[in-house]
């Protein structure tokens, strides 16, 4: 079983910045695809950026040129710098690790984008 659990939301103003941070426990992270989803109220919940194994990328056209997303296999952890922020980005941000016979979903940390 893994248990996936995120930190670094909050409220920031627009064209701010924050990193959010999803560790993880109980298995084999190198081993897993981690990516980040958001939700806005009463919305699905809509990807937002991918990492591979191998390091590969993908971001939602929302988000491109504006986050970044890194994985350290030594700590178990997949990171999301959201920069250049705007009020469209306030939603609730999960991660998730999938691999070809399991998916975890993290709890969730509310962002916040408001002046």
């Amino acid at each position: 079983q893994v248990q996936l659990v995120e930190s670094g939301g909050g409220l920031v103003q627009p064209g701010g910045s924050l990193r959010l941070s999803c560790a993880a426990s109980g298995s084999i992270f190198s081993m897993y695809t981690a990516g980040w989803y958001r939700q806005h109220p009463g919305k699905q919940r809509d990807l937002v950026a991918y990492i591979t194994t191998s390091g590969s990328t993908t971001f939602a056209d929302s988000v491109k040129g504006r986050f970044a997303i890194s994985r350290d296999n030594a700590k178990n952890t997949v990171y999301l710098q959201m920069n250049s922020l705007k009020p469209d980005d306030t939603a609730v941000y999960y991660c998730k690790l999938v691999s070809q016979v399991a998916a975890y979903w993290g709890q969730g940390t509310q962002v916040t984008v408001s002046s």
